[in-house]
């Protein structure tokens, strides 16, 4: 679900100034993109996206200088007048009139001021914010970095996804997180990582918490990893047809990202490690175009219609 946070916690994060110091921080933020608003200023508000962060550059407070003070006056009342604004943030440390900073003041938007430069300051927050609201979900399973690949092992509890993972440890790879993985979605891709208090903790049946990082050393474990590929482990079921070839191309949503998947049936014998760093190879070798099983598809036709 997506997060919000207040103005209070922005000027705090970026030491901004309060201009309006008789208006309360405590609007809220839940739009990640920042307007500067040249358009509306110039008498356009249709479309105006009135629930960002209002940024003044140079350009726009020189742009109001051109005006008259009642059409100053006008275009920043109006600029002022959506409940939905959480402030208006003006940069390179300009000054602002009396005039605009008591509309401001009566219509209760925050005025603040930073001494970094547009562009740059855009970047920071819109970088910081991306992060700070980024939707976010938690799922019961096992986030592993094999081969550099991200890899979350999904399946019922008792499936032998810890097991699976301390193997994988043991073998050189690195764990991201154990029974819960919190997911963030940050522009196209989404993030795993553990939840604070089970940081670096395995649960192994029978031995009960482990610390990887203890047992292993700081190599074997990392905070967060970025999610490429989803393992689904479910029991072996004689009756179901299971994919042998690799043709079938399956995905599973997570929040608004489709992730490449697959189905590992599970049963006495079968070394899900191994399976599970082939796997990974093979997501690589994908990535760069390679596909053995349509390759395999494509020989297969070709056979075919020369004989």
């Amino acid at each position: 679900m997506a997060k919000e946070m207040t103005v209070a916690e922005l000027a705090e994060m970026f030491d901004l100034v309060h201009l309006n110091k008789e208006v309360e921080l405590d609007r809220v933020i839940s739009v990640i993109d920042i307007n500067r608003p040249g358009l509306a200023l110039a008498g356009f508000f249709k479309n105006h996206p009135k629930d960002r962060i209002q940024l003044l550059g140079n350009t726009e407070l020189q742009f109001l200088l051109t005006m008259e003070e009642h059409e100053q006056h006008d275009r920043f009342h109006q600029l002022c007048s959506y409940e939905e604004t959480p402030c208006i943030l003006v940069s390179r440390k300009q000054e602002v009139t009396d005039r605009l900073t008591a509309i401001a003041t009566s219509k209760g938007i925050p005025l603040l001021q930073s001494p970094t430069g547009t562009t740059k300051l855009t970047s920071q927050i819109e970088r910081f914010l991306d992060n700070r609201l980024a939707p976010e979900t938690q799922v019961h399973g096992v986030l592993v970095d094999v081969y550099g690949i991200g890899i979350l092992m999904i399946g019922a509890s008792g499936i032998g996804k810890s097991e699976t993972a301390l193997e994988l440890i043991k073998r050189g790879h690195r764990l991201v997180a154990d029974d819960a993985v919190e997911i963030r979605q940050v522009e196209n891709s989404l993030i795993g990582s553990s939840p604070e208090l089970l940081s670096n903790l395995l649960e192994i049946r029978g031995l009960g918490v482990l610390n990887a990082m203890t047992l292993f050393g700081a190599g074997a474990v990392r905070t967060q990893k970025r999610i490429e590929f989803v393992i689904e482990l479910e029991v072996w079921q004689d009756e179901v047809p299971y994919d042998r070839l690799g043709l079938d191309e399956k995905y599973i949503k997570i929040i608004d990202t489709e992730l490449p998947a697959v189905t590992l049936p599970v049963r006495p014998g079968r070394n899900l490690a191994v399976i599970i760093e082939v796997a990974a190879m093979n997501q690589r070798l994908k990535r760069l175009g390679f596909h053995a099983a349509r390759e395999l598809s494509e020989k297969l036709m070709q056979t075919i219609e020369g004989s």
